[in-house]
């Protein structure tokens, strides 16, 4: 692979750079970026089968933007994508020809981005006169793990909103016997797609993942917790209004609906276009897109949550502050009583050794 990207232009250097920041996503310790590089360099490219259903095509949108290696290496020299119905040049019975050789070898990743409809017996998404649900099944047979990209792939998404005409499902709700890894995201970072691929060509596994399915490198933390306006927020300073003061200084958007508290990604670290910016970052709020059923359960989205999981209380933002406040005050005199008795309990330590 290495010869490969130098072709390209890309020195050694800038491939360890690569591993160095994908390693950071995964919160790898240092010593374990030559592991990744190790394995980057060697392995055989997997075959991907990338299959879209009830989709927009944002999150192939999202893949293409993708600069960390950027989506032609990750095409050319990474993954083995065989079947891609936006990307690959093949067309009709030869890009067919492709995807069954694909499946019928076995041990490959299939990616899926899309709802899947189930009402009907699935005819609402037809695909060369087959369901969805049939080529998912189809797919998924002897595939080493399934990736679902997106919120629709991974929950249902929009297409799940109610009414739900379609009966629209994420792949889990259908897949049984193969290993399904969700990356949610309305689209998904491409960082977060190349992250969990470098993680199963370094460990011959997937990443650890919470009960919603999600690697904890990418969800284990709220949008709040790690957002850059948070100290606005504890601090007790908001934005009331688009364009107000507030809002010109990049105060905290909690009262314009902001859903951080409730929204588990690594938006704020890992960012897009580049890691350059976010929605907040840019003065909007976190619709909680990567959550399961975020249509329902996240609308209406400029008004603001009636409270903050984590904070057991159901006050208005204004005393979260002050309680933030009191909890750090707390805090500081917890430390100042523990180091005293540590203190206190070594010296008597000390004595008794004296004596």
């Amino acid at each position: 692979m290495l010869a490969a990207l130098e072709r390209k232009g890309i020195s050694r250097r800038d491939f360890l750079k690569f591993c160095g920041v994908i390693g950071a996503v995964l919160a790898v310790p240092a010593e374990g970026i030559g592991r990744i590089a190790e394995a980057l360099a060697s392995v055989r490219r997997p075959s991907v089968v990338w299959l879209e259903f009830q989709d927009c095509a944002g999150c192939s949108e999202s893949f293409l933007r993708a600069s960390r290696p950027t989506a032609a290496e990750i095409v050319l020299d990474v993954l083995s994508v065989d079947y891609h119905e936006t990307i690959m040049a093949a067309a009709g019975r030869q890009a067919e020809e492709a995807k069954e050789a694909a499946i019928k070898t076995g041990g490959h990743l299939v990616i899926v981005e899309g709802s899947i409809p189930t009402k009907e017996n699935g005819l609402y998404c037809c695909v060369g006169g087959r369901t969805a649900m049939e080529l998912l099944s189809e797919a998924a047979k002897g595939a080493a793990a399934i990736i679902a990209v997106g919120s629709c792939a991974s929950f249902g998404g929009l297409a799940a909103a109610k009414p739900d005409p379609t009966g629209a499902v994420g792949v889990r709700d259908l897949v049984k016997g193969v290993p399904v890894i969700n990356l949610p995201g309305c689209p998904v970072n491409a960082v977060n797609i190349t992250a969990t691929v470098v993680h199963y060509l370094t460990y011959a596994s997937l990443p650890k993942l919470d009960e919603y399915g999600r690697p904890l490198f990418a969800y284990g933390k709220r949008v709040h917790d790690n957002c850059e306006r948070r100290a606005h927020f504890d601090a007790g300073q908001f934005v009331e209004a688009w364009g107000d003061e507030g809002h010109r200084k990049g105060w905290c958007l909690y009262k314009m609906g902001c859903k951080g508290p409730e929204c588990y990604s690594n938006c704020p670290t890992v960012r897009w276009n580049e890691g350059t910016n976010w929605p907040v970052g840019a003065g909007h709020g976190c619709i909680g897109c990567t959550q399961p059923g975020f249509w329902d359960a996240m609308t209406p989205f400029y008004r603001r949550l009636p409270n903050v999981p984590g904070f057991s209380v159901e006050s208005g933002a204004d005393k979260i502050g002050i309680g933030l406040a009191a909890a750090a005050a707390a805090g500081v005199v917890t430390h100042v009583v523990g180091t005293a008795v540590r203190r206190n309990k070594a010296k008597a330590e000390e004595n008794k050794d004296n004596s």
